[in-house]
């Protein structure tokens, strides 16, 4: 080998030799670790076969056992409950021989609270529980019923037969509440105390159910007919060992009482019950300790005060408010009485916090006062609308409304123009027209109204005057309270005397006359208050020329639809004259004389029932216009014959001259005969047809020439009534076809 390999492998048997001690001490570890796996591998199979198993029936052991103490624990629990509640039960008898109510009910709320925790175990019912629950349900009762008996002795009421909802002032009068009165701390009495029956109350929850039902009667039997009843008065009797209250009947001296009197029935009565009866703290019950003691007084209070108040507003104050403004000041003794009465009731504690309804009433006087005069002011009006009409009033220029003068708005301006007419010189001209106008050029005529619209009218100025001397809010009222008047009037009356006003012609006169007279006054009724009322009204909003129109317009269209009615019957009757042809024949002479006596009787009815109602121009011009209706009808008939004989020619103006000396009687516009002459002969003027109907006569008696000769060329008379046209047909009815008479109707053009 050369010297290289040489030191190669002396290398390789070094590292060798030093690597072989290690190979054999790693191969000495692993089977010394092979046997120590071994080892363990026999301990776990130990332990999983022996250990494990014990450890289990430990752990089994352990939570059965804990299963069962909590089993006796919960056992333990109810037994001590169920203890508990036996104790409770066995106390509370103890202390309702006693008569310790508040004891006995406090055992009762204990044995209570025990079933309750009882009852709350899940998954744990015991039969006996119910029979506990029924054996405290009975007790409770029990207890209940004695508390009852005790409480009706503390406060025990006489009262009449109930007969009704309502109790009248008769069994009113039976009616007692006797009161024990409360012993002192000195006086041995027997039976409890108030504080300890109602602390037992308290604690069995049933105080408020008791004080409820003490305050319901109390309304109703004491409190409430003392509101209704003037004449009833509260009667105390005080006896050794109780308090009475009964009433007393005296004779009122007015229909409702005042309620400075009521206030002092009324303090009178909680004055009794807060001294000997409701007097009295009392602790809360077990589960309200947080709550303050409770006040009897307070819980009567909170109970019945909404009604009593209400009472008392409805039956009391809202009689009170004056029905006149300058009666607002003695108001304030109300007002006062009313502060009192609160702040007495406060004091006693039946009342807590801020004013009351009753107070905010009273004091808001000024609303009420308005709001009732405007419904009284309504009310009254609306039954004058729902009256009769045919009462009726006559109106003369001279007529005014009963009212007070008023007072001059502008006092000091009389002083002015006299002062300035001292200044003028002494030969000044006056340039002021000596030419004066009637007093009467814008009064309303003569004529008769329903006695309820003047009543209307005077409402209607009182009502303002009323608002002159009012608040201002009062006053803006009261204005649109008249003015709701007039509107209602234009709703109500044509509605309610809808068929008077169709049927009977008087009626629809009388109410064409009221609307005319209440369109009058309107006129200036806004002007004559305009500067009397607030401050508001004056700047033009106080002014009634709006609803003038609208007054005017509803009486002429009722009138006027009774003017289509009569109109409607005149034709009817005229058509029954068989068109005034061949009047020779009796029966259609007959016929036609029935029909113009019949239109005749109807126009002097008329002139009866409208005699002194209407106005007289109103009349004549009504009178006329259906007169001329009538005239008319029987010209347009006559006009239209073709075929005219000399008998029925002479009958015709038997039937027209009727018309012509009968129709003017029938203008009877004043009750004095001698006085309506002069309307008599001045038909013509509301006449139309009248001339007319006059040329139709002369023609049913002329000759041929005669009738040219009224008709002078289209100049003459004839010419002014009738027609070219009319003339011929009227000549060829009448006349024969000849020579003469084509003469004639050659000069008729």
């Amino acid at each position: 080998l050369s010297p290289l390999q040489g030191e190669v492998c002396n290398t390789i048997n070094k590292k060798y030799s030093e690597f072989l001690p290690g190979v054999r001490s790693a191969e000495e570890l692993a089977a010394r670790v092979d046997g120590l796996s071994g080892s363990i591998d026999l301990l776990a199979a130990g332990i999983e076969k022996e250990v494990q198993r014990d450890l289990n029936v430990a752990v089994a052991e352990f939570t059965e056992l804990k299963q069962q103490l909590e089993r006796d624990t919960l056992v333990l629990s109810i037994l001590k409950k169920l203890q508990e509640f036996d104790t409770a039960i066995k106390e509370y008898n103890t202390a309702l021989l006693e008569k310790k109510y508040v004891a006995a009910a406090q055992q009762l709320e204990k044995a209570r609270s025990s079933l309750k925790m009882l009852e709350s175990r899940k998954g744990f019912e015991l039969k006996i529980l119910k029979a506990l629950g029924i054996e405290l349900t009975v007790q409770t009762q029990n207890m209940l019923y004695h508390l009852g008996e005790e409480w009706q002795k503390l406060a025990a009421w006489k009262l009449p037969p109930s007969k009704g909802k309502n109790s009248s002032l008769e069994s009113v009068m039976h009616s007692e509440l006797h009161l024990r009165t409360v012993p002192s701390k000195e006086e041995d009495v027997a039976g409890p105390p108030v504080a300890s029956v109602l602390q037992a109350f308290a604690v069995l929850g049933e105080l408020h159910t008791k004080v409820k039902i003490f305050g319901q009667l109390l309304l109703k039997y004491i409190l409430k007919p003392l509101i209704l009843y003037p004449s009833l008065q509260p009667l105390t009797e005080e006896q050794s060992d109780a308090f009475i209250l009964r009433f007393k009947s005296e004779e009122p001296n007015l229909d409702h009482s005042s309620p400075v009197e009521v206030f002092d029935k009324i303090k009178l009565i909680f004055e009794v019950l807060h001294k000997y009866l409701l007097n009295v703290p009392l602790d809360p019950p077990v589960e309200d300790k947080k709550e303050c003691r409770i006040i009897l007084a307070e819980l009567l209070g909170d109970m019945i005060w909404e009604e009593l108040s209400d009472c008392l507003i409805q039956n009391c104050l809202v009689n009170s408010i004056p029905t006149n403004s300058s009666k607002l000041e003695q108001y304030i003794e109300v007002i006062k009485s009313t502060e009192e009465f609160e702040k007495a009731l406060k004091n006693m504690q039946f009342l807590k916090g801020d004013t009351t309804d009753l107070l905010k009433y009273a004091r808001n006087v000024n609303s009420h006062f308005a709001n009732k005069k405007c419904q009284d002011v309504i009310v009254a009006a609306r039954n004058l609308m729902t009256s009769e009409i045919h009462n009726t009033v006559k109106i003369t220029p001279d007529s005014s409304v009963a009212l007070p003068k008023l007072p001059d708005p502008a006092a000091g301006d009389d002083l002015k123009v006299q002062k300035t007419s001292k200044l003028l010189p002494n030969d000044m001209v006056n340039l002021e027209n000596e030419t004066r106008l009637s007093q009467y050029t814008f009064s309303l005529p003569t004529c008769r109204i329903s006695s309820s619209v003047e009543k209307l009218m005077e409402l209607a100025y009182q009502t303002l005057l009323e608002a002159t001397t009012s608040t201002d809010q009062c006053c803006i009222q009261l204005f649109y309270s008249v003015r709701n008047i007039f509107q209602l009037f234009y709703d109500v009356v044509p509605t309610y005397h809808k068929e008077n006003l169709q049927k009977l012609p008087q009626l629809a006169a009388l109410h064409h006359n009221n609307c005319m007279y209440i369109a009058h006054h309107l006129l200036t009724l806004g002007h004559q208050f305009r500067y009397r009322l607030t401050n508001i009204l004056c700047d033009g909003a106080a002014t009634f020329v709006d609803l003038v129109p609208g007054f005017r317009r509803l009486g002429m269209e009722c009138f006027l639809a009774q003017m289509r009615v009569q109109k409607g019957e005149i034709l009817e009757r005229l058509s029954s004259a068989r068109n005034f042809s061949n009047m020779d024949d009796e029966e259609n002479y007959c016929a036609a004389n029935k029909a113009i006596r019949q239109v005749l009787h109807q126009l002097k009815r008329l002139g009866k029932v409208w005699q002194d109602v209407l106005p007289v121009n109103v009349y004549c011009k009504a009178m006329g216009t259906l007169l001329n209706t009538a005239l008319s009808e029987i010209v347009t008939r006559i006009a239209a014959l073709e075929d005219i004989s000399a008998e029925d020619a002479d009958r015709l103006y038997s039937l027209c001259r009727t018309m012509v000396e009968e129709g003017p009687q029938v203008f009877t516009p004043l009750p004095e005969e001698d006085k309506n002459k002069k309307y008599q002969e001045e038909v013509p003027i509301y006449v139309q047809k009248w001339m007319t109907f006059k040329e139709l006569m002369i023609i049913l008696q002329a000759n041929l020439q005669e009738i040219v000769d009224q008709w002078a060329d289209g100049k003459g008379p004839l010419a002014a009534e009738f027609s070219a046209a009319e003339v011929k047909s009227l000549i060829r009815a009448l006349f024969q076809n000849t020579e003469r008479r084509a003469a004639a109707l050659a000069k008729i053009k």
